[in-house]
């Protein structure tokens, strides 16, 4: 079965991550500008690299790189990019199928001109479709399971670009909020159980489409509507055109952009507030899993709206016991001479003086392998001086990976894929060990039963390539 798009370099603290994210502009003279501020609010969702393209109506620019938003834009590289439309991309940052090639948009001519993709999510069946057109002659550019769609598009016969999206997108099976740019349109796909939340603005007659609306809020703009799952809108000189070019029988918003993945202060999957659902976590987990304690901190920064929410259900006082470091590059030097918990150390500090003889609620909103949540315990009684250490878990365990466009390792690598829970709490020395349960966790989101869950309950939504041997490796492990 293949992994996610390509493998990932990363310190050994960080464990589960996002993908990538995108944002569009038409119809502005700063369209280029507005994409670099969209891309820049949505930087969370993607650190290897980002890139912007732009149309004056007859041509298209692309200016892309490795690196973060801000370094990467300059004002002279931004005025290589003209013109009343633009699309652009952050992706996460990868190894093995990484570097400059895979950092999109990418941009292709054939037989009607340009086209150029920005793509968040994962397909499937692109290995499958890939080998079937290298079969028939063509030819990749890159690892990007995103490049499938191009060589889908160019393809295809006698239709107009848009027929020709449509047709694509009919082919490819997965999680995508896709966006599109030619010379003169804008064009935006979401995936039948719309799994990547993806959201319509205007601004000062223009039209923007983004990942997250915290892109929407940076540069201005007012939030419309979400792009439904399976829908199509084509912007252009006419206005927008509403096209339902894919259906299924379920929806499958993905649960951990409420868990870890959105910004707070963004609004997703039909305008609920990120904050609001983590505040509820932290609220129903102090519930159901109460401790005698003297302070609630989280490990910030995905950690602090649940533990302020388990704080305020407590009654318990609420204070930033560890402090994040965040300027942490991709890579740094580790000393020769080892130091004790230098892993966890480059990002997270506990601050001794909240912390000293305090029986200490630590929340945070996942444990992966459980290795960074061994340090972490570790590091609060030694060099905290924390008396107790409780760890509390702002949502289910998780026992499954996910195939729809989320870094996460193999299912042989969660810890909670083969230990319970006592198991797990000894590993990583805490006194005591609780998660959010999945009921507890549905019942704090309108319509449950349209979220995807699979990586806590290992029920997959959309069919892939290898699913079944998946399911033994479940069974066995």
């Amino acid at each position: 079965m293949k992994q996610q798009e390509c493998s990932r370099r990363r310190p050994p603290f960080f464990d589960i991550h996002e993908e990538c994210g995108v944002c569009g502009v038409y119809g502005h003279p700063e369209a280029a500008n507005l994409t670099y501020l969209g891309l820049y609010a949505l930087q969370h969702r993607g650190q290897e690299g980002a890139g912007i393209c732009s149309s004056d109506g007859k041509t298209v620019y692309l200016e892309k790189s490795l690196g973060l938003v801000a370094d990467i834009f300059s004002e002279k590289r931004l005025k290589r990019l003209p013109g009343n439309l633009a699309i652009g991309h952050n992706r996460y940052s990868t190894a093995g199928g990484g570097g400059l090639k895979n950092v999109q948009p990418l941009l292709a001519n054939y037989a009607l001109g340009s086209i150029a993709i920005a793509h968040n999510g994962n397909l499937v069946n692109a290995d499958t479709l890939r080998a079937k057109l290298e079969q028939k002659g063509a030819i990749f550019q890159s690892s990007a399971d995103s490049e499938t769609i191009l060589h889908l598009i160019a393809r295809a016969k006698d239709l107009s670009p848009q027929e020709r999206i449509a047709g694509a997108i009919q082919q490819v099976l997965g999680a995508f909020s896709v966006l599109f740019m030619t010379e003169n349109e804008l064009i935006a796909v979401r995936d039948p159980y719309g799994v990547r939340p993806l959201a319509l603005g205007s601004i000062d007659g223009a039209y923007v489409v983004a990942s997250e609306t915290c892109a929407f809020d940076l540069i201005g703009a007012e939030y419309i509507r979400d792009i439904e799952p399976g829908e199509m809108i084509i912007i252009n000189e006419n206005g927008i055109e509403s096209r339902m070019i894919l259906h299924s029988e379920r929806k499958a918003f993905c649960i951990f952009e409420f868990i870890y993945f959105s910004r707070p202060d963004s609004y997703i999957f039909n305008h609920l507030n990120v904050n609001r659902i983590r505040k509820a976590f932290g609220h129903e987990l102090a519930r159901t899993a109460p401790v005698d304690a003297d302070i609630v901190i989280p490990v910030p920064d995905s950690g602090v709206p649940a533990a302020i929410g388990y704080a305020e259900e407590s009654n318990l006082p609420f204070d930033f016991g560890l402090i994040r470091n965040h300027y942490v590059g991709r890579t740094f030097i580790e000393p020769k001479q080892s130091i004790r918990h230098f892993g966890v150390k480059i990002k997270l500090n506990p601050v001794r003086h909240i912390l000293r003889n305090k029986r200490v609620v630590v929340v945070d909103d996942s444990i992966v392998r459980g290795t960074t949540s061994k340090k972490i315990v570790k590091m609060l009684r030694e060099v905290g001086g924390a008396k107790e250490v409780h760890m509390r878990i702002s949502s289910p365990p998780t026992t499954a990976p996910c195939y729809y466009g989320i870094d996460t390792p193999t299912r042989q690598e969660l810890i909670a894929s083969s230990h319970m829970v006592d198991e797990i709490r000894r590993y990583i020395t805490a006194d005591s060990l609780a998660y959010l349960t999945i009921s507890g966790m549905k019942s704090l989101i309108p319509n449950p039963q349209d979220y995807c869950t699979a990586c806590f309950d290992n029920h997959y939504p959309i069919h892939f390539p290898g699913e079944e041997k998946a399911q033994m490796e479940l069974v066995f492990t």
